[in-house]
């Protein structure tokens, strides 16, 4: 062995990359009658507030990480209205 070490193999310098953002499941979210709001995430239900508008939604979804939630509000396969009719917030 000579006095140099072997050269090592080119390593790519690590990349900082932004935190992943978390996938949801299909039909995910249920806004039920209270409208308390629920998102599937990562395979667990979590609970994210009380919604008086469809703005405490969107603000609501994407804290939960999901991109562009205006564009899902009336999507069937993304967002369940449970126990009252859709974009109806007043008491029960």
């Amino acid at each position: 062995m000579g006095r140099y070490a072997a050269p090592r193999p080119n390593r790519p310098f690590p990349v900082r990359r932004p935190p992943a953002r978390r996938t949801l499941t299909p039909a995910p979210i249920v806004i039920f009658g209270g409208r308390r709001v629920t998102a599937q995430c990562d395979g667990r239900v979590q609970i994210l507030e009380l919604a008086h508008s469809d703005h405490d939604v969107i603000v609501f979804l994407e804290a939960a990480g999901l991109d562009d939630p205006e564009r899902i509000l009336d999507s069937p396969d993304s967002v369940e209205w449970r126990g009252g009719r859709a974009h109806r917030y007043e008491a029960a």
